[in-house]
């Protein structure tokens, strides 16, 4: 038996636009954006400020020296919440100012990193449709990769990602394709029981009330109305599918792009959630690391800023630092779900790629997010190898 459960949490991984135009089989680089009307100019806009990006590159060029810093902290589970649609659709959604989508072709960019878990419920997984959502959703069961938080309906939708802890790999209660977890050759077996991850989504991150799944129609699952009184909701589906031992994930996608201020009904959302059994609070949808909170010995995210994209060389919320980014380790007592550590190695995007952050950074990250904690008081330590790490009392 193991004495903890390793995870691994991402921002926003999003893969289309520039960066699916650098690895080796793109879509079409048109876009119907206001001002860029051709994907490539992402990837000369991040030449501009950090020197030539190859083309093609490998799959893994994206994640760069993370991969390997990911691969040595060996977690038992890998979270991701993928902001990209994954299609050769044609159908951008009127009205959006920003439509991702990636290539099917190069899901060996995803692929490369063995996530276990894909979250959907965000504002660009039906940048194409919903024709480029079903695409989306058949290209990752086909690839053997684990959903939430999106689906061909609203039970669909709603249905949690399911990782066996024990070594047993996905149940996958919807019926849809079954993994083959025969590609983790690193994946640490020993602590017993399952996780679930339950995706959802707010409209306070952009995502239209018009995506919301339903009986009928496919969609994300979309927290309609105010957040505090949703969280009821989403307890409830986790009573259905949670049995005895279960460790439970929620990852929310919400919330404003930049700032530090949490609002309060993230706040009570969360806290309630908490109250009601839940593990950890995982959040995204802003473009750099927001507050974290330490709440009845369990860890809520507010925003883990985004992991990969292609926004260097886009002026703007220079102050936030959002070339900077973090791998989020979360340790995890087996059979109570208490946090027993949480570390985040700080990377930053150079070319397209993850490198290894400068110690003056990770200095820098470091004492912001300490300036944001909550409660206050808690501490924040760089090591020796760079590593962030969060005293837990």
């Amino acid at each position: 038996m193991r004495d903890r459960t390793r995870l691994f949490l991402s921002g926003d991984v999003m893969l289309g636009r520039g960066i699916d135009q650098i690895l080796a089989r793109p879509l079409d680089p048109t876009l119907h954006e206001r001002y860029v009307t051709d994907a490539r100019r992402y990837v000369e806009l991040a030449e501009q400020v950090n020197g030539p990006v190859p083309r093609p590159v490998e799959p893994s060029w994206p994640w760069g020296e993370g991969l390997a810093a990911l691969d040595r902290a060996a977690p038992d589970v890998r979270i991701l919440n993928l902001e990209t649609s994954v299609t050769r659709s044609d159908h951008f959604a009127p009205g959006k100012a920003v439509h991702y989508r990636m290539s099917p072709a190069n899901l060996d960019g995803l692929t490369v990193v063995r996530p276990d878990v894909c979250t959907l419920a965000n504002n660009h997984v039906l940048d194409l449709g919903r024709q480029g959502l079903a695409e989306t959703i058949e290209v990752l069961a086909t690839a053997g990769l684990a959903i939430t938080g999106a689906g061909r309906d609203l039970e669909a939708a709603w249905q949690p990602a399911i990782v066996g802890l024990d070594g047993g790999g996905h149940d996958r209660p919807d019926r849809q394709h079954r993994p083959d977890r025969q590609h983790r050759p690193d994946r640490q077996h020993g602590a017993e029981g399952r996780l679930l991850v339950f995706g959802v989504g707010a409209t306070s991150s952009g995502i239209p009330a018009s995506w919301a799944a339903t009986a009928e129609r496919s969609g994300v699952a979309l927290l309609d109305g105010p957040l505090a009184n949703q969280a009821a909701v989403v307890l409830e589906r986790i009573r259905d599918r949670r049995r005895d031992g279960d460790r439970v994930v929620v990852s929310v996608h919400w919330g404003s792009n930049w700032g530090y201020q949490v609002d309060d009904d993230q706040v009570a959302f969360a806290h309630a959630l908490i109250d009601g059994g839940v593990d950890v609070v995982h959040g995204h949808s802003s473009h750099h690391p927001r507050p974290i909170e330490v709440y009845r010995d369990r860890l809520i995210l507010y925003g883990c800023g985004d992991l990969i994209n292609d926004y260097e060389g886009i002026a703007g919320h220079e102050a936030y630092r959002p070339d900077l980014r973090l791998l989020y380790l979360v340790d995890l007592a087996p059979h109570t779900g208490r946090l027993i550590a949480l570390r985040m190695l700080p990377l930053q995007a150079d070319r397209l790629r993850l490198r290894s952050a400068t110690a003056a950074d990770g200095g820098w990250l470091a004492a912001t997010l300490e300036r944001s904690l909550r409660p206050a008081g808690q501490q924040i330590v760089r090591g020796p190898d760079g590593h962030l790490t969060l005293h837990v009392s």
